[in-house]
């Protein structure tokens, strides 16, 4: 039985979910008034946990997919994703921004990881379709 491909809408929906998140998240950094060590921290997180999220879509599909997957990479990938949300909540835990900000870039970061998942599961899909 051959699977229906994705749709174009869902797969647009979610290249402007990832779009939307990183463009905002990086926008705010730019336009933000801190050092420029702390922009390149939370860029340098922002990268890490878009990484951290494919590599754990494709960790996850592939074991359900009966793709051997070995444990250490499998909890290397859980370790990473759930380590660059904790780095950046204690990062903006202990910014000098106001409350807004914190939720702005909080939100951006959540709307590009979902983003990122979303576009990993969507390409992936599609490859077997064809």
């Amino acid at each position: 039985m051959k699977k229906q491909k994705v749709s174009n809408a869902f797969v647009a929906a979610s290249w402007i979910a990832l779009g939307a998140g990183m463009i905002g998240f990086i926008v705010g950094l730019a336009r933000a008034e801190m050092l420029l060590n702390e922009k390149g921290y939370y860029f340098t997180i922002l990268l890490y946990g878009l990484f951290a999220v494919v590599s754990l879509q494709k960790a996850v599909r592939d074991k359900l997919e009966n793709i051997p997957v070995t444990d250490i990479y499998y909890g290397i990938c859980w370790f990473a994703t759930l380590s660059s949300i904790v780095l950046l909540a204690i990062g903006l835990w202990n910014a000098t921004i106001l409350p807004s900000e914190k939720g702005f870039y909080a939100f951006a970061f959540l709307l590009a990881l979902f983003g990122a998942i979303s576009v990993q599961k969507n390409t992936r899909d599609n490859m077997l379709q064809e």
